[in-house]
C-alpha cells in the first residue's frame, strides 16, 4: 500500500513540474506579441525610415498564373506558368514622376537598379506581334499619352546601358489616370478577358499591355 502510494505521489510530482515548465515557455516563445509603437502604426508604409543598409529600390517578382509560386509550392498548380517579371521598386518620395524625374522621349529602365526583365515560358501575342519565349529586358520610352514597351535581348545589364541593337519587339500602348497615386513603381499581370494584361503604375500613370496565346 505504501508503495502505491509513493508511486503516484512521484507520477503527481512529475506532472505539476511538466506543466509547469510548459507554461514557462509558452510565456517567454515564439508566441510572444510584439505591439508596434503608435508612431510607426500610423504611418503610411512610404513615410517610414527604412533601416540602414536596406535597398531603398527592392527587388520584387511577379508571375502568370497571379498564384503560381502558391500553387507550385502547394503541387496543386493546373495551369502552367506563361511569364514572369524580375524589377526593382523605385519610390516616388513626394517628387513629381513623369516629366521630371522620368523624362518624355527618354529611355526608362522601368524599375531600378538592374534593367528589368520579362521572360515568357511560351510563345505570346503581343498587339498583333509573335514574341518567341524566352528572357528579355523590358523597358520603356514614355510620352504624354502614350508609352513605348521594348523588349530587348541585353540580359544582365545594370542600369539602363542599351544596346539598341538587340531590341526585339517594340509596342506602343496608351496611358491612363490611376484612381490613387501609387508610391512604389509597380509591375503585375491581371488576368483579362483574352489572356492577360502586364499592368505597369506610379506616381498617377498606368499602362497596360496585353498579351495573349
Amino acid at each position: 500500500m505504501y508503495q502505491t502510494r509513493l508511486f503516484f505521489k512521484i507520477c503527481s510530482l512529475v506532472w505539476i513540474l511538466a506543466v509547469a515548465s510548459g507554461c514557462d515557455q509558452h510565456s517567454s516563445g515564439s508566441n510572444k506579441v510584439t505591439v508596434t509603437p503608435p508612431s510607426v502604426a500610423n504611418t503610411q508604409p512610404g513615410e517610414r525610415d527604412l533601416q540602414p543598409g536596406l535597398d531603398k529600390s527592392p527587388m520584387d517578382m511577379c508571375y502568370y498564373p497571379v498564384d503560381y509560386p502558391k500553387m507550385k509550392m502547394s503541387g496543386n498548380y493546373k495551369e502552367p506558368l506563361i511569364a514572369r517579371i524580375i524589377y526593382s521598386r523605385p519610390q516616388k518620395n513626394n517628387r513629381a514622376v513623369f516629366g521630371n524625374l522620368v523624362k518624355y522621349g527618354s529611355v526608362w529602365r522601368l524599375g531600378a537598379n538592374e534593367a528589368s526583365e520579362i521572360e515568357f515560358f511560351k510563345d505570346v501575342n503581343i498587339t498583333g506581334k509573335k514574341v518567341q519565349k524566352g528572357r528579355y529586358v523590358i523597358y520603356c520610352i514614355p510620352q504624354v499619352n502614350d508609352w513605348t514597351i521594348v523588349f530587348n535581348t541585353d540580359l544582365y545589364t545594370w542600369g539602363l546601358k542599351i544596346d539598341s541593337t538587340k531590341d526585339q519587339y517594340k509596342f506602343t500602348i496608351p496611358v491612363a489616370k490611376t484612381r490613387f497615386p501609387y508610391e512604389l513603381f509597380t509591375m503585375e499581370f491581371e488576368e483579362a478577358e483574352k489572356g492577360m494584361k502586364l499592368n505597369m503604375e506610379w506616381d498617377s500613370l498606368k499602362a497596360s499591355l496585353p498579351i495573349t496565346w
